[in-house]
């Protein structure tokens, strides 16, 4: 190859003594380095101007004068140098020309710099031949930092070393990536034991020597290695600091943050950024936590919060806050600003995220339950308001006028049969209790929270819908007032209150259980659900002990309150309680302290595991059991490790389910990719294969032995499904996860087996609640008509989840098609039902998504009720299809009124005009580019879609949330009628 080249070169010279030197130097170059660099050879020859050969010859003169014996006229010399580097580097297409001739002399000047004193020229020497040593990084590694660490040795305490931003970007660039790379092999080999050093020392040298034998100018390469690992970590990462300054200056926020994330070191970007800086970098770092393995998710999470409060960010520093789940950062984000109304500007997002107001509390030595009261006490009003959500039925409903949906929907106006293609006369097939019960359902989610539907709460005295329906279907019915009258803790108690003296114990049970659903998410002082569920957590009654404890559940969800610990502990414990009783009051425990990670909860539930007899764990129930158990996790990550532990010693196959239950819930909106793996692995094992074998060889024996051969298998493959629902828990926080699931979902579809086909719909519900995009409603679309029904059944349940609340007019249709192909299969159609409930629920402004705040923080509770749900439906003949329908209000910890509200200094609305368009993901763009499109203007209130994003049209008013959604307080920009008085 070289031959050739060389001749080409050769032609267009007309200077026969450069010629010879060209020549030359051509071979030295070939030596030194191969073909690879001949391209630049070749240019040069052709078409070298005047001024190059000019640049090239003097350049050549001051390397022959670094040579010559005589000091003085070093300094000169390398002065000179540097000025020649640092001002051609202006081109940004192609090396700089001083570079690229002075690439040959490479070597020599290496080796003249190991003959040089210490002195400050060598320290200058030094620092040039790290700038050179970037034409050489591919067959020296690591040169230019390493000559930048000699230099900064070398350089006299009086005159500092100059900055790696003089020498300008790309340097500083090469830098930074040599300095990740040194520090990262440096972490590998510190596990080492001193015996592997040895070996990979031998094993370099060898490489080395083989090198030095191919090739003669390789001595170098041995030392190099060497004198990088002088270095400290200190220094290095004290020099990566350096280049994070400048690349900070100069808009490289994404390069600062991942090279201080390579030294380890990124909790220290707090010190280098300022105003115009920290926007950008934080919110770089916050779209990085769910790309992180922890621990440096978290640690990611609380450098963008030291920021944030730095720059009297609150709102932005509260949010990382709920997301990190720390009650201190909670407490101190929330009293450090001095304006009122800032104060509840957090308050609302508090009471949005659900956290306990208790967590406010200052930690007190002695920890009575007077404290607390007091605590509430000093509370001011307005704040208590806001942390306790009190307003939120009345500006909800106002809402509701505003956007034109107040008035009650019938049945009809959400089924709309009349377009439904049924043939005449088919109807007649239709179980009609059922057809009753769904009705219940419907007008329970469609009229959410308005408090005016026809069949239950404006109904006549004993024309009640209730009587429409029979036994446990009197249950839900009277539970469904609780659904519409959501949040309205005031009239809905007195409406709920006629039905708890009703002599029908169906009927009594559903008005307690009502009780707890609407006091869910709203704190009162009057402590309502408390007062009226405690009594009845005794009583001897089954319909009304679990519907007490249930609602308790609800109620309470995320309020970690202690004091429900005596009332519901005491079930779980009780050997002599039905299975039903001791897991609906671990489901129960579970709702109310969500995250807590509480030892004595989780002691309790592990307890009963381990000491109840097989039969009673074999019973359906016992899922619901270990799901209280993994709620206290919830997005606690590592903290659930010492019970994961402790459920391996359980010998039964409960172990296996609640192993994976508590793993995923750690996990849940983290997007792991690792634990999304771990959850494949359970989902590959084919637990019915086995099953067919044993089969076989039990068939000599008597019968008996053979069904409980059949059963303990069957049992033994429910943690396959909470595998699968384990995958889209954990993938649902983040957009990426979430896609790459899907694809999984469909690999599992065709090769699972039946218990994982099954699940996957509710999967697929789960990883886009109430966001109904088009692949996810046609491949559910797919799977409404399989073959299997309790695969189709979930998939109908699981369409009404993705279109919960949105009014999706091409889902609606959907489910209209499939009310007429499944009119004669009553359980489907039932399903059809409840998923057109869904759909309209809250006549399309209550949304189920657990995420809010741009998407960002993630509802503990709604988590845990869409997972319970879920968990109903891993079994619907069980459950939901048959006594327990009430099952599916488990959702009313999920639902949450998709709106917008601006509210003045005095809390109340003010319309204001706002834009709303489809997020865009603006991370890391230069400049300030739009983070909507396709917007309309709207004025205030108004409703927002799951990937909506306002904001405000114009700037009179100055918002106190950084994001706009919920409830937003505003103040009026002082500075905003004078700008309109000059525009006129």
């Amino acid at each position: 190859m070289p031959e050739p080249t060389a001749s080409a070169i050769a032609v267009p010279s007309d200077d026969p003594k450069k010629k010879k030197t060209e020549e030359t130097e051509e071979k030295d170059k070939d030596k030194k380095e191969g073909s690879s660099k001949l391209k630049d050879g070749e240019k040069e020859g052709e078409d070298m101007s005047e001024e190059d050969i000019q640049l090239k010859n003097e350049l050549e003169m001051l390397v022959e004068r670094l040579k010559e014996p005589n000091t003085d006229l070093h300094r000169p010399a390398l002065e000179t140098l540097r000025t020649l580097i640092r001002t051609s580097t202006s081109s940004m297409t192609s090396v700089p020309k001083p570079l690229k001739f002075l690439r040959p002399h490479y070597p020599d000047l290496q080796t003249l710099y190991e003959t040089w004193p210490p002195s400050e020229d060598k320290s200058l020497f030094a620092d040039i031949l790290s700038v050179l040593a970037m034409t050489y990084s591919d067959t020296q590694p690591r040169g230019t930092l390493r000559y930048r660490l000699l230099s900064a040795s070398l350089v006299p305490a009086s005159s500092p070393l100059s900055e790696p931003g003089s020498w300008g970007h790309e340097y500083v660039r090469h830098l930074a990536a040599e300095l990740g790379e040194e520090y990262s092999s440096r972490v590998e080999d510190e596990g080492d034991t001193p015996e592997e050093a040895a070996e990979k020392e031998k094993e370099k040298e060898k490489v080395a020597d083989g090198d030095k034998e191919k090739d003669g100018e390789e001595k170098k390469e041995k030392p190099v290695v060497k004198v990088v690992i002088e270095a400290s970590n200190e220094e290095l990462q004290a020099l990566g600091m350096q280049c994070a300054v400048f690349l900070l200056a100069h808009n490289a926020e994404p390069d600062a943050v991942d090279l201080l994330e390579e030294l380890e070191i990124v909790d220290r970007i707090a010190e280098l950024v300022d105003e115009n800086t920290y926007a950008r970098v934080c919110a770089y770092m916050i779209r990085c936590v769910n790309l992180l393995p922890p621990p440096d998710d978290i640690s990611f999470l609380r450098a963008a919060h030291t920021i944030y409060v730095q720059h009297s960010k609150f709102p932005e520093a509260l949010g990382l806050s709920i997301r990190l789940g720390d009650p201190d950062l909670i407490r101190q984000d929330f009293n450090a600003p001095g304006n009122p109304l800032m104060k509840r500007q957090l308050a609302f997002l508090l009471a949005r995220a659900q956290v306990p107001i208790e967590w406010l509390q200052p930690p007190s030595e002695n920890a009575d339950g007077d404290a607390d009261i007091t605590f509430q006490d000093d509370l001011p009003e307005d704040l208590l308001e806001c942390l306790s959500n009190s307003k939120l039925s009345v500006h909800f409903k106002e809402f509701g006028k505003e956007v034109g949906v107040a008035d009650a929907k019938s049945l009809e106006d959400v089924y709309k049969s009349h377009l439904e293609n049924t043939r005449a006369g088919a109807t007649a097939n239709v179980d009609s209790a059922r057809a009753n019960l769904a009705g219940t359902f419907v007008n329970a989610f469609v009229n959410a929270g308005f408090g005016n539907d026809k069949l239950m709460v404006e109904a006549e005295e004993g024309n009640s819908w209730i009587y429409k329906n029979k036994d446990h279907g009197m249950m839900s019915a009277a539970a469904s007032l609780g659904l519409s009258l959501l949040w309205d803790t005031d009239v809905g108690l007195s409406h709920v209150d006629k039905y708890t003296y009703s002599s029908e114990e169906h009927i009594k049970a559903g008005a307690l259980f009502a009780t707890g659903l609407l006091n869910t998410g709203v704190r009162t002082e009057a402590d309502a659900a408390l007062a009226l569920l405690g009594d009845y957590v005794d009583n001897k009654s089954v319909p009304l002990k679990t519907s007490a404890i249930m609602g308790l559940g609800l109620a309470y969800a995320g309020s970690h309150r202690e004091d429900l610990l005596p009332l519901l502990l005491q079930h779980v414990a009780d050997d002599s309680v039905s299975m039903e009783i001791a897991s609906l009051s671990a489901l129960a425990i579970g709702f109310v302290f969500v995250g807590s990670g509480s030892g004595d909860v989780a002691g309790t539930i592990l307890q009963t595991l381990m000491e109840r007899e097989d039969k009673y764990l074999d019973e359906k129930w016992a899922r619901f059991m270990v799901l209280g158990l993994a709620f206290l996790y919830l997005g606690l990550q590592d903290g659930s490790d010492a019970t994961i532990e402790t459920l391996k010693t359980i010998e039964h196959p409960i172990s296996k389910q609640a192993q994976i239950l508590v793993e995923t819930c750690s996990f849940a909106g983290t997007g792991n990719v690792l634990r999304i793996q771990a959850m494949l692995h359970h989902c590959d094992e084919h637990v019915q294969n086995d099953k067919e074998k044993e089969k076989e060889k039990e068939e000599n024996k008597d019968d008996k032995d053979k069904e409980e051969k059949k059963d303990e298998p069957k049992i033994d493959d429910t943690f396959q499904a909470f595998a699968v629902l384990g995958i889209a828990l954990i993938a649902m926080g983040e957009d990426i996860g979430a896609e790459m699931s899907m694809r999984q979902f469909n690999h599992l579809m065709h090769y699972g087996d039946p218990i994982i086909r099954k699940t996957v719909p509710l999967a697929l519900g789960l990883v886009s609640a109430s966001n109904p995009v088009l692949p996810v409603l046609d491949t559910l679309s797919k799977y409404s008509h399989d073959n299997d029904l309790a695969v189709a059944l979930n998939a109908i349940f699981a369409m009404g989840l993705v279109g919960a609340g949105t009014n999706n007019a091409r889902l609606a249709q959907m489910l209209r098609q499939l009310a007429g192909y499944y009119y004669k299969e009553p359980d489907c159609l039932f399903m059809v039902r409840i998923a057109q409930g869904l759909v309209h629920m809250g006549k399309g402004t209550i949304g189920l998504n657990p995420f809010f705040s741009d998407r960002n923080i993630m509802s503990r509770p709604a988590v845990a009720g869409l997972l319970a749900t879920l968990t109903a439906f891993t079994d619907a003949k069980a459950f939901v299809l048959d006594k327990y329908h009430w099952m599916l209000y488990f959702l009313v910890t999920a639902m949450y009124p998709r709106f917008l509200i601006t509210l003045n200094e005095e809390l109340l609305s003010v319309p204001v005009t706002v834009r709303v368009g489809q997020a865009v993901d603006v991370v890391g763009q230069a400049g300030k580019p739009r983070t909507i499109s396709g917007f309309q203007t709207h004025q205030t209130p108004v409703r927002l879609g799951t990937t909506e994003r306002a904001e405000l049209a114009t700037e009179e008013f100055i918002p106190f949330a950084h994001v706009l959604e919920g409830f937003v307080v505003l103040q009026k920009n002082p500075g905003w009628e004078k700008e309109d008085k000059m525009e006129v």
